[in-house]
Protein backbone atom coordinates (compact mmCIF):
# COMPACT_ATOMS: atom_id res chain seq x y z
CA UNK A 1 0.00 0.00 0.00
CA UNK A 2 1.19 3.19 -0.65
CA UNK A 3 2.51 5.72 1.75
CA UNK A 4 0.46 8.99 2.73
CA UNK A 5 2.38 11.60 3.98
CA UNK A 6 0.24 15.05 4.94
CA UNK A 7 2.67 18.09 4.81
CA UNK A 8 1.31 20.53 7.69
CA UNK A 9 1.52 23.87 9.64
CA UNK A 10 -1.42 25.78 10.67
CA UNK A 11 1.37 28.59 10.79
CA UNK A 12 1.25 30.12 6.88
CA UNK A 13 4.04 30.94 4.40
CA UNK A 14 6.37 27.61 5.24
CA UNK A 15 6.81 26.60 2.39
CA UNK A 16 3.90 23.97 2.76
CA UNK A 17 2.70 23.81 -1.06
CA UNK A 18 6.12 24.33 -2.31
CA UNK A 19 6.96 21.54 -0.36
CA UNK A 20 4.26 19.43 -1.29
CA UNK A 21 4.50 19.90 -4.73
CA UNK A 22 8.52 19.43 -5.24
CA UNK A 23 8.85 16.39 -2.91
CA UNK A 24 6.03 14.91 -5.41
CA UNK A 25 7.80 15.50 -8.42
CA UNK A 26 11.16 14.46 -7.01
CA UNK A 27 9.63 11.30 -5.81
CA UNK A 28 8.04 11.03 -9.47
CA UNK A 29 11.31 11.42 -11.16
CA UNK A 30 12.79 8.69 -8.78
CA UNK A 31 10.49 6.01 -10.57
CA UNK A 32 7.52 6.29 -8.25
CA UNK A 33 4.01 6.62 -8.58
CA UNK A 34 2.39 9.65 -6.96
CA UNK A 35 -0.79 11.26 -6.22
CA UNK A 36 -0.48 15.06 -5.21
CA UNK A 37 -3.72 16.10 -3.05
CA UNK A 38 -4.69 19.47 -2.96
CA UNK A 39 -6.92 19.88 0.29
CA UNK A 40 -6.54 23.75 0.55
CA UNK A 41 -9.18 26.10 -0.67
CA UNK A 42 -6.50 28.39 -2.17
CA UNK A 43 -5.85 25.74 -4.48
CA UNK A 44 -2.07 27.11 -4.96
CA UNK A 45 -0.75 23.39 -5.36
CA UNK A 46 -3.26 22.89 -8.22
CA UNK A 47 -2.47 26.00 -10.02
CA UNK A 48 1.43 25.49 -8.81
CA UNK A 49 1.10 22.26 -10.89
CA UNK A 50 0.01 23.32 -14.14
CA UNK A 51 -3.42 22.90 -13.66
CA UNK A 52 -6.00 25.63 -14.26
CA UNK A 53 -8.17 25.87 -10.83
CA UNK A 54 -10.59 27.64 -11.85
CA UNK A 55 -11.54 25.40 -14.87
CA UNK A 56 -11.69 22.49 -12.09
CA UNK A 57 -15.35 20.64 -12.33
CA UNK A 58 -14.49 18.22 -9.52
CA UNK A 59 -11.92 18.72 -6.47
CA UNK A 60 -11.68 17.01 -3.39
CA UNK A 61 -14.48 19.18 -2.39
CA UNK A 62 -16.79 16.72 -4.08
CA UNK A 63 -14.63 13.54 -2.52
CA UNK A 64 -15.06 14.82 0.73
CA UNK A 65 -18.54 15.07 0.13
CA UNK A 66 -18.73 11.76 -1.79
CA UNK A 67 -20.51 13.00 -4.32
CA UNK A 68 -17.16 11.87 -6.30
CA UNK A 69 -14.67 8.90 -6.03
CA UNK A 70 -11.30 9.60 -5.82
CA UNK A 71 -10.40 7.97 -8.73
CA UNK A 72 -12.40 10.29 -11.03
CA UNK A 73 -11.06 13.58 -9.86
CA UNK A 74 -7.51 12.77 -10.91
CA UNK A 75 -5.77 14.99 -13.58
CA UNK A 76 -2.59 14.07 -15.40
CA UNK A 77 0.36 16.30 -15.20
CA UNK A 78 3.67 17.27 -16.74
CA UNK A 79 5.36 15.01 -14.87
CA UNK A 80 5.62 11.24 -15.61
CA UNK A 81 4.09 9.12 -12.86
CA UNK A 82 2.40 12.26 -10.94
CA UNK A 83 -1.67 12.74 -10.36
CA UNK A 84 -3.02 15.49 -8.88
CA UNK A 85 -6.24 15.35 -7.22
CA UNK A 86 -7.23 19.59 -7.10
CA UNK A 87 -8.78 21.64 -5.01
CA UNK A 88 -10.56 24.84 -5.37
CA UNK A 89 -12.78 27.51 -3.78
CA UNK A 90 -15.83 25.08 -3.20
CA UNK A 91 -13.52 23.51 -0.52
CA UNK A 92 -14.15 26.33 1.58
CA UNK A 93 -17.41 25.57 2.59
CA UNK A 94 -16.47 22.12 3.33
CA UNK A 95 -16.31 22.46 6.94
CA UNK A 96 -19.43 23.64 7.40
CA UNK A 97 -20.92 21.31 4.90
CA UNK A 98 -19.84 18.41 6.89
CA UNK A 99 -20.45 19.95 10.33
CA UNK A 100 -23.41 17.31 11.11
CA UNK A 101 -21.64 14.36 8.94
CA UNK A 102 -21.11 10.68 10.50
CA UNK A 103 -17.75 9.92 10.26
CA UNK A 104 -16.60 13.44 8.71
CA UNK A 105 -13.13 13.11 9.98
CA UNK A 106 -12.47 9.96 8.38
CA UNK A 107 -14.06 11.31 4.72
CA UNK A 108 -10.47 11.56 3.23
CA UNK A 109 -9.08 8.22 4.67
CA UNK A 110 -11.88 6.18 2.90
CA UNK A 111 -11.39 7.48 -0.47
CA UNK A 112 -7.46 7.51 0.12
CA UNK A 113 -7.55 3.67 1.03
CA UNK A 114 -9.69 2.78 -2.51
CA UNK A 115 -6.80 3.90 -4.34
CA UNK A 116 -3.53 3.55 -2.09
CA UNK A 117 -2.88 0.43 -4.08
CA UNK A 118 -1.91 2.06 -7.24
CA UNK A 119 0.50 4.39 -5.91
CA UNK A 120 3.67 4.22 -3.98
CA UNK A 121 3.32 7.90 -2.44
CA UNK A 122 0.07 10.18 -1.59
CA UNK A 123 1.36 13.70 -0.60
CA UNK A 124 -1.59 15.79 0.89
CA UNK A 125 -1.21 19.56 0.65
CA UNK A 126 -2.93 20.52 3.65
CA UNK A 127 -4.40 24.42 4.08
CA UNK A 128 -2.95 26.36 7.09
CA UNK A 129 -5.20 25.92 9.96
CA UNK A 130 -5.85 23.27 12.60
CA UNK A 131 -9.72 22.78 11.10
CA UNK A 132 -11.32 19.39 9.86
CA UNK A 133 -9.66 19.66 6.60
CA UNK A 134 -6.64 19.06 8.28
CA UNK A 135 -7.83 16.69 10.51
CA UNK A 136 -8.98 14.55 7.47
CA UNK A 137 -5.39 14.67 6.33
CA UNK A 138 -3.93 13.77 9.56
CA UNK A 139 -6.42 10.72 10.17
CA UNK A 140 -5.61 9.64 6.26
CA UNK A 141 -1.89 9.56 6.90
CA UNK A 142 1.18 7.36 8.03
CA UNK A 143 3.51 10.46 8.71
CA UNK A 144 3.11 14.12 8.70
CA UNK A 145 5.64 16.25 7.46
CA UNK A 146 6.47 19.70 9.54
CA UNK A 147 7.70 22.48 7.18
CA UNK A 148 9.43 25.39 9.57
CA UNK A 149 10.79 28.74 8.04
CA UNK A 150 13.56 29.85 9.19
CA UNK A 151 12.73 33.25 10.60
CA UNK A 152 11.48 34.99 13.80
CA UNK A 153 8.61 33.66 15.97
CA UNK A 154 8.84 30.02 13.53
CA UNK A 155 8.81 28.04 15.97
CA UNK A 156 5.73 29.28 17.87
CA UNK A 157 2.68 27.79 16.86
CA UNK A 158 4.32 24.09 16.89
CA UNK A 159 3.32 23.22 20.54
CA UNK A 160 -0.35 23.59 19.23
CA UNK A 161 0.42 21.56 16.02
CA UNK A 162 1.79 18.79 18.13
CA UNK A 163 -1.25 18.61 20.35
CA UNK A 164 -3.45 18.35 17.46
CA UNK A 165 -1.16 15.67 16.37
CA UNK A 166 -0.81 13.80 19.83
CA UNK A 167 -4.91 14.20 19.63
CA UNK A 168 -5.59 12.50 16.59
CA UNK A 169 -2.94 9.91 17.68
CA UNK A 170 -5.04 8.92 20.91
CA UNK A 171 -8.52 9.28 19.18
CA UNK A 172 -8.57 8.69 15.02
CA UNK A 173 -4.95 7.47 14.11
CA UNK A 174 -2.75 5.63 16.61
CA UNK A 175 0.25 5.07 13.76
CA UNK A 176 0.74 8.58 12.87
CA UNK A 177 4.19 9.74 13.23
CA UNK A 178 6.09 12.71 12.83
CA UNK A 179 8.03 12.41 9.08
CA UNK A 180 10.41 14.96 10.09
CA UNK A 181 10.92 18.31 10.28
CA UNK A 182 11.73 20.48 7.37
CA UNK A 183 13.59 23.83 7.37
CA UNK A 184 12.60 26.05 4.45
CA UNK A 185 13.33 29.63 3.71
CA UNK A 186 17.00 29.52 4.92
CA UNK A 187 19.41 32.50 4.51
CA UNK A 188 22.41 31.24 6.01
CA UNK A 189 23.82 34.81 5.63
CA UNK A 190 21.97 36.05 8.68
CA UNK A 191 22.69 35.03 12.22
CA UNK A 192 18.94 34.19 13.01
CA UNK A 193 18.35 31.21 10.53
CA UNK A 194 21.46 29.68 12.12
CA UNK A 195 19.93 30.62 15.77
CA UNK A 196 16.04 28.68 14.49
CA UNK A 197 18.26 25.96 13.00
CA UNK A 198 20.24 25.31 15.95
CA UNK A 199 16.56 25.46 18.35
CA UNK A 200 15.13 23.18 15.81
CA UNK A 201 17.39 20.50 15.90
CA UNK A 202 17.86 21.13 19.48
CA UNK A 203 13.62 20.46 20.10
CA UNK A 204 12.92 17.93 18.03
CA UNK A 205 16.88 16.21 17.59
CA UNK A 206 16.77 13.96 14.51
CA UNK A 207 14.08 14.54 13.44
CA UNK A 208 14.87 17.51 11.71
CA UNK A 209 15.93 17.12 8.16
CA UNK A 210 19.43 17.13 7.13
CA UNK A 211 18.51 18.99 3.97
CA UNK A 212 17.53 22.68 4.72
CA UNK A 213 15.54 24.62 1.89
CA UNK A 214 17.43 28.02 1.38
CA UNK A 215 15.47 31.38 -0.02
CA UNK A 216 15.55 30.76 -3.56
CA UNK A 217 13.90 33.35 -6.70
CA UNK A 218 13.54 29.95 -8.55
CA UNK A 219 11.26 28.57 -6.10
CA UNK A 220 9.21 31.85 -5.40
CA UNK A 221 8.98 31.96 -9.71
CA UNK A 222 7.82 28.56 -10.78
CA UNK A 223 4.30 28.83 -8.95
CA UNK A 224 3.52 31.52 -11.32
CA UNK A 225 4.68 29.19 -14.38
CA UNK A 226 2.50 26.32 -13.18
CA UNK A 227 5.46 23.88 -13.03
CA UNK A 228 7.21 22.50 -10.28
CA UNK A 229 11.03 23.77 -10.37
CA UNK A 230 12.67 21.11 -11.57
CA UNK A 231 11.17 21.77 -15.27
CA UNK A 232 10.98 25.28 -13.99
CA UNK A 233 14.93 25.61 -13.56
CA UNK A 234 16.39 21.85 -12.74
CA UNK A 235 20.19 23.06 -11.87
CA UNK A 236 18.84 26.23 -9.45
CA UNK A 237 19.92 25.81 -6.01
CA UNK A 238 15.77 25.37 -4.53
CA UNK A 239 15.61 22.00 -7.20
CA UNK A 240 18.82 20.63 -6.63
CA UNK A 241 17.95 20.85 -2.32
CA UNK A 242 14.49 19.36 -3.10
CA UNK A 243 16.19 16.77 -4.89
CA UNK A 244 18.82 16.36 -1.94
CA UNK A 245 15.50 15.87 0.51
CA UNK A 246 13.75 13.65 -1.63
CA UNK A 247 16.98 11.47 -1.00
CA UNK A 248 16.44 11.82 2.39
CA UNK A 249 13.46 10.59 2.68
CA UNK A 250 14.12 7.43 -0.22
CA UNK A 251 17.06 6.44 1.85
CA UNK A 252 19.29 7.97 -0.41
CA UNK A 253 18.28 6.51 -3.71
CA UNK A 254 19.18 7.57 -7.04
CA UNK A 255 16.68 10.45 -9.25
CA UNK A 256 16.53 10.72 -12.90
CA UNK A 257 17.25 13.79 -13.77
CA UNK A 258 15.36 13.19 -16.92
CA UNK A 259 12.37 15.15 -17.45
Amino acid sequence: MGKIIAICNQKGGTGKTTSAINISTYLSLAGKKVMLIDLDPQANTTSGIGINKHNVQRSTYHVLLEEAELKDILHPTAIPNLMLAPSNLDLTGAEVELVGALGREHRLKRALDKERDNFDYLIIDSPPSLGLLTINALDAANSVLIPVQCEYYALEGLTQLNNTIKLVKENLNPDLVIEGVLLTMADFRTNLTKEVIQEARNYFKEKVFNTVIPRSIRLTESPSFGKPVALYDKVSVGALKYEELTKELLGNALISPTL
